[in-house]
């Protein structure tokens, strides 16, 4: 019998002696994350055509620009990203201009966009 109360003593019964900091450094670990808002960078052809895309996705490929393909209202999207920064997407889309110029490829914009979660 002894060893139950002493086990029941030992487990919150007593006097709480979390410092108030303790407390604050808890709920802050247990609270859900904020969600940082993420950037990327649509990648499209002017006439949105199916070989554009195909031609599109190569071409980033072969130039060194990773991407993930989304549907938003049954169209394909082509992204890069998702950029932590704003800040970065537009490095990205200013490095991805100049390729598209020094290339001479003119069938293909950028724009960046806020990433979107459901992608």
């Amino acid at each position: 019998m002894a060893i139950v109360v002493l086990a029941l003593a030992g487990c919150g019964d007593g006097p709480n002696l979390d410092t108030p900091r303790d407390k604050a450094e808890a709920a802050k670990a247990q609270a859900p994350a904020v969600a940082s808002v993420q950037w990327d960078v649509l990648v499209r052809s002017p006439d949105n055509k199916l070989q554009a895309l195909t031609d599109l996705t190569a071409w980033l490929l072969e130039n060194g620009f990773p991407f993930y393909l989304a549907k938003e209202d049954g169209k394909d999207l082509v992204l890069l990203g998702p950029f932590a920064s704003k800040a970065e997407a537009e490095a990205k889309q200013t490095q991805l201009q100049e390729r598209l110029v020094k290339k001479k490829k003119t069938d293909a914009e950028s724009l960046v966009i806020e990433h979107k979660a459901s992608q």
